[in-house]
C-alpha cells in the first residue's frame, strides 16, 4: 500500500510539473502576442521568429566566412594589431640585425591565426540562434539597429572565447608565431636592461578575432535592416518591411 501510495504522489507531482512548465508556455505565448499587437504588425509571433533567425544566420554566414578566408582579417577594418606592449618590444627589437620587419611579420602572422580560428565561430552562433524565443525575435525587431548583434554577443561571447582560445594557440603554432615571438623576446630580452618581456598573445588575439567578427556582424545585421536588396528572401522582405516606413 505504501508503494502504491508513493507512486501516486510521483505521478501527481509529475502532472503539475508539467501543467506548471505548460502555463508557463502558454503565459510566454500571450506576452508575445500582446506585445505583438501593441506594435500594429501585421506579422505573425511564427514569421518574425523565422525571420529573425533567417537574417541571423546570412549575417553570421556572410561574416565567418569572411573573415575565415585567407587574409580576412589581414585586409580589412578588422585588421589585429599587436599589444601596447608587444608594440613596444617589436620597436627595439627592429634595430637587431636579421628583425628589421618583425612589426609586419608578427602582425601578418597574429591575423592568419585569428583567421583560421573564425571558421569555428558558425556552428556556436548557429546553436544560439536556434534557443532564440519569439520574445527574443520581437525585442530584437523593435530594438535598436544592432539588437541582433547585441542577442548574439551576450548569448555567445563568453563560450566563443572559451572555443577560441585552444584554436587560437593551435593557430599561432600552426603559423610558428610563437616561435618568432619567442625568438622576438629573447632578441628583446638581450638588449633590453629592464624587465624581460613575456607578453601573451592568446587572450589578446582570441579578444580582437571576437570584436572584428562581431562588428562585421552588426554590419550584415544594418544592411538587412536598411537595404532592400540585402534581403534575400520573401520571408526577410516581410519581416524586416517595418524597417522601410
Amino acid at each position: 500500500m505504501k508503494k502504491i501510495m508513493t507512486l501516486l504522489f510521483c505521478l501527481c507531482l509529475f502532472q503539475f510539473s508539467s501543467n506548471a512548465q505548460f502555463g508557463k508556455l502558454k503565459n510566454a505565448a500571450k506576452k508575445a502576442e500582446a506585445k505583438l499587437k501593441n506594435t500594429g504588425s501585421s506579422l505573425s509571433s511564427d514569421e518574425i521568429g523565422k525571420g529573425l533567425k533567417e537574417a541571423l544566420n546570412v549575417g553570421v554566414g556572410d561574416a565567418t566566412d569572411f573573415l575565415s578566408t585567407e587574409n580576412g582579417y589581414l585586409n580589412s577594418q578588422y585588421k589585429i594589431l599587436l599589444p601596447e606592449e608587444a608594440q613596444k618590444v617589436i620597436k627595439k627589437v627592429k634595430r637587431v640585425p636579421g628583425f628589421e620587419n618583425a612589426d609586419e611579420k608578427m602582425t601578418k602572422l597574429l591575423n592568419a591565426a585569428a583567421e583560421k580560428a573564425a571558421s569555428k565561430a558558425k556552428p556556436i552562433f548557429i546553436n544560439s540562434i536556434k534557443q532564440m524565443t519569439i520574445n527574443d525575435a520581437i525585442d530584437i525587431l523593435m530594438g535598436e539597429k544592432n539588437a541582433a548583434t547585441q542577442y548574439l554577443n551576450k548569448t555567445t561571447r563568453k563560450q566563443l572565447f572559451t572555443e577560441f582560445i585552444p584554436v587560437v594557440q593551435e593557430s599561432l603554432d600552426e603559423v610558428n608565431a610563437r616561435t618568432y615571438w619567442t625568438k622576438i623576446a629573447k632578441a628583446y630580452n638581450r638588449v633590453s636592461f629592464g624587465k624581460k618581456v613575456n607578453t601573451e598573445l592568446d587572450q589578446h588575439v582570441t579578444n580582437k578575432a571576437l570584436d572584428g567578427m562581431f562588428s562585421l556582424v552588426e554590419v550584415k545585421e544594418l544592411d538587412i535592416r536598411e537595404n532592400k536588396s540585402a534581403r534575400s528572401s520573401d520571408l526577410l522582405t516581410k519581416v524586416f518591411a517595418r524597417q522601410d516606413k
